[in-house]
Formats: C-alpha cells, structure tokens, sequence
C-alpha cells in the first residue's frame, strides 16, 4: 500500500506542527538569515542544551563545516581552518521524540555512540528517514527544531563547492567548503 501510495504522487510528510510559543532562533550566516523553531516540549533536553550554547555566543564565528549537497549542512563545532572548538558534556540521546529527519529540520550531530551529541547539529535539506530513530538497533538523530525561514540560504550553502580535509593524519572531515560559510551569531528570536 505504501508503495501503491508513493508511485501515485502522494504527499511528502510535513514536519510537526510548532506551538506558538516555541522558542525561535535567529543563525546569521554569510549567506543570510535562517529562523528555526524549536520542539523544547518533545526535545526539552537537546533544546535546552542548543539554547545553553546559543546563549553563551558559542555559535559566533563557528562555520558550515560540513556541506553535503542534496543531504545536509552542519555547524556548531569548528572555527574558520577547521579548529575545534571545545564543547560541554555530551547529552542523552532524544531520537524517540516521535519528530522526523524531513527537508528542513534540525537534528543533533553525534558520534557513533548513542548519548554523544554535544554542540553540532545539522539541518537536512532532503527528507532523511534513514536518520529516524527505529528500534532497537538504530538509535537515529535527534530533530529538536525546523527551518521557519531561510531555507533557501541551507539551499545555497548545500550548493557551494567543497572538498575533504585530512586533519590529524588519518581523521578525514567529508564535505568542507571552498570558502568559509560563517555562522556569524546565533541568537534568541523571542
């Protein structure tokens, strides 16, 4: 039936509705403006974690320093040269949330391990259901918020040119771009 439903043309899934009063966050890029709206009822932990750091102007001066193209974008952890900046503790993972990795959406960046996701997030730029939390094997990314605005500024950060970096002799970072896309302040909409 779900396929019979696909080939018939039906309708791409559509992100949760946000509540009026959900918190909004304005990422100034070098490429313009993105608004996103935030799920604090359903992530409460990964939004109160992304507002810690929005807060204390961590995201200032961080870049797009990974650009997949009909994929992703991500920032919150490098400075312009591919310099890390150091993070706080790690939080519990929040992928059961019942929230999916659709165009436009914003979802915590982790390493392999389950409760690793820091400071990084990604926002998807194509329906990603392979990032969705499906038990017990695949613990999925967490989506905490969507794009409200702006998506056309990820649309032109998926499409500057970018290359692979080898940083420390064998840790190869995918996707850097050319040219630094800056995420020149973070801040609280409302």
């Amino acid at each position: 039936m779900l396929v019979f439903a696909a080939a018939c043309g039906a309708p791409a899934p559509e992100p949760v509705p946000l509540p009026e009063d959900a918190p909004r966050v304005v990422l100034e890029t070098s490429l313009g403006e993105i608004t996103i709206g935030l799920y604090a009822e359903r992530a409460p932990i990964s939004v109160a974690n992304f507002l810690e750091y929005v807060d204390a102007g961590f995201y200032d001066g961080v870049i797009f320093h990974r650009v997949l193209p009909g994929f992703m974008v991500q920032s919150g952890g490098f400075l312009p040269g591919m310099i890390a900046k150091q993070t706080g503790p790690s939080i519990v993972h929040e992928s059961d949330n019942g929230l999916k990795n659709l165009r436009g959406t914003v979802a915590m960046a982790r390493e392999p391990g389950k409760d690793s996701a820091t400071s990084q997030f990604f926002i998807n730029q194509v329906d990603m259901p392979r990032f969705d939390y499906r038990p017990p094997i695949e613990y999925g990314y967490a989506v905490f918020g969507r794009v409200l605005t702006g998506m056309d500024v990820v649309d032109r950060i998926a499409a500057i040119s970018v290359h692979d970096v080898d940083v420390d002799h064998g840790t190869v970072h995918q996707g850097v771009p050319d040219e630094d896309v800056i995420l020149l302040r973070a801040r609280r909409a409302h």
